[in-house]
């Protein structure tokens, strides 16, 4: 059974499960169904801007996932949503589609300084808190070989800008400025004053 301090997190991302964690945050999972159309929620709108991209996402995820709550007649606690994209410029960096796109990205992003926004959005009954996180990330030069092998082992697939800070890619990350968090996915400070916010206190040890 959950712990009566719990909350909902609308995301399978395992790497926000940790961070949640890691503050203290019990939680269990509030994730799509199969016949909700999730990946909809995050088609670009023409030229919009990659902050304003995120944190739009993340309002639409959080009235989906209050939709979804009701529907499953769940407990009324808190429901956290998150969304993160990496940017070069005022372009978008998404997930890759495949392994070609992901070197595409890597060559992008290699020898360069990109931005990462990751917005959170915290709904609990009538209460609506957002935020958003801008961190720098500057890649060393990557050569062919050492895009190809990275993109090899997996890592990319299914992330933002198609690396994770917190994996392999750590070995290209010459300097990183803002929240180390944010760029795996919550940022920790912003989502701890948020959840204050609305009213639940983080770090409880009873």
């Amino acid at each position: 059974m959950p712990s009566p301090g719990f909350i909902y997190l609308a995301s399978q991302s395992p790497r926000r499960r940790e961070l949640l964690a890691q503050i203290g945050v019990a939680h269990e999972l509030l994730l799509p169904t199969p016949d909700e159309d999730a990946e909809s929620l995050e088609v670009v709108l023409p030229g919009e801007a990659p902050d304003a991209y995120v944190q739009r996402v993340t309002a639409l995820k959080l009235i989906a996932a209050r939709v979804r709550l009701t529907r499953a007649g769940g407990q009324n606690r808190p429901i956290l949503c998150a969304d993160t994209t990496v940017a070069m410029g005022d372009a978008i960096l998404g997930k890759p589609e495949h392994e070609d796109d992901a070197k595409r990205m890597l060559r992008a992003l290699s020898g360069q300084t990109h931005r990462v926004f990751t917005a959170i959005a915290i709904g609990w009954g009538d209460k609506t808190v957002q935020a958003c996180c801008e961190s720098r990330v500057t890649f060393a030069a990557m050569s062919d070989a050492e895009i190809a092998d990275y993109v090899a082992s997996g890592e990319p697939m299914g992330k933002a800008g198609a690396y994770g800070v917190q994996g392999r890619a750590a070995a290209f990350i010459a300097r990183i400025e803002g929240s180390y968090s944010g760029i795996m996915g919550l940022p920790l400070f912003e989502t701890a004053q948020a959840l204050r916010e609305v009213g639940f206190a983080c770090n409880k040890t009873s």
